[in-house]
């Protein structure tokens, strides 16, 4: 029975109080904040006045910023621990509006900024040194000012962001509140309700006829709503191109990479890599088939069930203990600290009532690097303790190494951190064992984690270019044209007949990353180059594990692909990506040899 929140040891709980000592410490620091923002209207008007006006309002900007963010982390997770408590729910949605008035309140400070001449910056920083700590902070936002309307035009724009917003607002609850999926039956014949939430364990289920009854029944959803779904993601792609034209780029995928940096040249890459490599992957369906006994009848969904009958358990003590001696291969000052985390109760561990489902690594610039998890002695939960615990330390090395300013660091390096840590855990379980069995089990893992994460995730990716590319040339996306080009893709990707697998034609229906504008290829990207570095911090000297740490520490303090360059990896070149293919033919092989030697039996 899943327990009460109240009803947990101490020890498998997190510390906010390392945040805020009390309730009462929080609501005073609120009420501050509150007061503190309102008085910063002077402030509009006056950014350029003088070089020491321009220090002043950034200095204070980050201050605030800092100071909210610490607010909101503490309510946030006050609430994520027992969603149930009313209290926390008043608490998170609180410190929600006091980030949106710290928003409105520095609302102008962009626009401001991006009036100042190359004549007066250079004059600003000679004036006052020590705005030369904000530089490349000024420079990422000059670097917009070729794409930066007029202020009445940017205030149009800005007017309209919920209009903009509406088509992937309109998806979210149709797709999540109005829709109720049909019943279907489990394993032991029961009637149940088709959720969202069950159907990933359904088409995990052993019995063929319950991953194709869920299968079928969630598809059925998609192909009877297939028209409302194909106008909201049509809405969205023009809402995207739209803005990319009105802000001078060639397309929405330039505007989008470019809000990181990030050259086009990085996304051809890897769709390059991957279908030069799709024959890896019909070799692993092809195994997949032969293992389930349906070399001849493989469908979409027999994808996700795993392929291992070993029941591989790992105690929360015994995944501590893996974890820390996985993580020694970065050296004392990284062990170190992942023996803080275990020691200052940074992990909320056990699952109880009312807490949120799933994990992630949180906290904020001025707390400990916080993890929720809902532990299950699992093999997958002590990769994800491992993963999560990848980006606490990415996390931890950059507040530790830089100022606030550059205390984070972008979604596009954020994964590499967390699937590193995956890919040594795997060579480690690997290196520890014999036994044929557990061998089948961690290979197995590794390679769907690949297949889902660098081929499925580029999949998407080359759906939505498509979709985009089409748009902008004048194409109608109606929802036979969506269907017809995801049909074929599919098809390309795993070797399976479009015509043999009806149903997979609506997947871009379901699939709410299509809305998030170009952001799905960070995936396969972020997992081929932790492949990558794990191979060399594993198989090489020390310096490639320096040159990893230096990554870690330097947050947002340069240009993404300036930061992944100091860990070894070229994300402009295919080296990496060529590699990452490298290992998953190396495990596949292996995995080939062991089925023929009957293991899977």
């Amino acid at each position: 029975m899943v327990k009460k929140r109240d009803e947990i040891v101490e020890a498998l709980t997190w510390d906010l109080t390392t945040i805020f000592e009390s309730d009462e410490a929080w609501e005073l620091e609120l009420k501050k904040l509150q007061k503190g923002l309102e008085e910063v209207e002077h402030f509009e008007g006056h950014l350029l006045d003088s070089a020491q006006s321009l220090l002043k309002i950034t200095e204070a900007e980050l201050e605030f910023s800092r100071a909210v963010e610490k607010v909101y982390v503490y309510a946030s997770m006050k609430h994520d621990q027992d969603t149930q408590v009313s209290l926390y729910q008043e608490y998170e949605a609180k410190a929600t509006q006091l980030y949106a008035k710290l928003e409105e309140k520095f609302a102008f400070y962009e626009p401001e900024f991006l009036e100042l001449s190359p004549e007066d910056y250079k004059r600003f920083k000679s004036e006052e040194p020590k705005l030369e700590q904000f530089s490349h902070m000024f420079e990422r936002l000059l670097a917009k000012k070729a794409h930066v309307l007029s202020q009445k035009e940017e205030k149009m724009l800005a007017a309209a962001s919920e209009i903009f917003g509406a088509a992937a607002e309109t998806f979210e609850i149709f797709d999540n509140a109005d829709i109720k999926l049909p019943m279907i039956k489990d394993e032991k014949e029961r009637e149940i309700q088709l959720t969202h939430g069950n159907y990933t364990s359904l088409m995990e289920s052993k019995e063929r006829k319950v991953r194709k009854a869920a299968y079928q029944a969630l598809y059925s959803n998609y192909e009877q709503y297939q028209h409302t779904y194909a106008k909201t993601l049509q809405t969205n792609v023009k809402v995207h191109n739209f803005k990319a034209k009105v802000r001078g780029y060639s397309s929405a995928r330039q505007a989008a990479l470019a809000s990181n940096f990030i050259p086009e040249k990085v996304y051809d890459k890897l769709l390059e890599a991957v279908n030069k490599h799709l024959p890896l992957l019909h070799r692993y369906m092809k195994l997949r088939g032969k293992i389930l006994g349906l070399e001849e009848d493989l469908k979409m969904y027999d994808v996700y069930t795993p392929l291992s009958h070993l029941d591989y358990k790992f105690s929360y003590a015994e995944a501590i203990q893996k974890l820390q001696e996985v993580l020694k291969v970065y050296g004392a000052e990284y062990a170190a600290h992942v023996e803080k985390a275990f020691n200052e109760r940074w992990i909320d561990v056990a699952e109880n009532i009312g807490k949120r489902s799933g994990a992630y690594s949180g906290g904020g610039y001025d707390t400990n690097a916080f993890i929720l998890l809902n532990w299950q002695e699992t093999l997958d939960d002590l990769f994800t303790l491992v993963h999560e615990m990848g980006h606490s330390m990415h996390s931890t090395f950059t507040r530790e190494n830089q100022p606030y300013v550059y205390g984070d660091y972008p979604i596009f390096l954020a994964e590499i951190a967390s699937t590193t840590n995956e890919n040594i855990l795997t060579e480690r379980l690997l290196a520890d064992t014999e036994d044929e069995k557990e061998r089948f089990a961690i290979l197995n893992h590794w390679l769907d984690g690949f297949r889902g994460t660098v081929f499925r995730q580029s999949q998407f990716a080359e759906f939505e270019h498509e979709i985009h590319k089409a748009d902008q040339e004048g194409v109608v996306l109606t929802s036979a044209f969506m269907n017809q080009l995801y049909a074929g893709l599919n098809e390309k990707y795993y070797g399976l007949s479009a015509a043999e697998n009806p149903e997979i034609q609506y997947e871009w229906a379901r699939i709410p990353h299509f809305y998030y504008n170009y952001y799905v290829f960070q995936y396969a990207t972020g997992f081929a180059a932790a492949s990558y570095l794990a191979e060399t911090i594993i198989h090489e000297n020390g310096e490639a594990r320096e040159k990893y740490l230096e990554y870690l520490k330097a947050g947002s303090s340069d240009y993404p692909l300036a930061v992944i360059a100091r860990a070894g990896v070229d994300m402009e070149s295919s080296v990496y990506l060529e590699s990452a293919f490298a290992v998953f033919e190396k495990r596949l092989n292996e995995l080939e040899k062991l089925v023929e030697r009957g293991v899977h039996l």
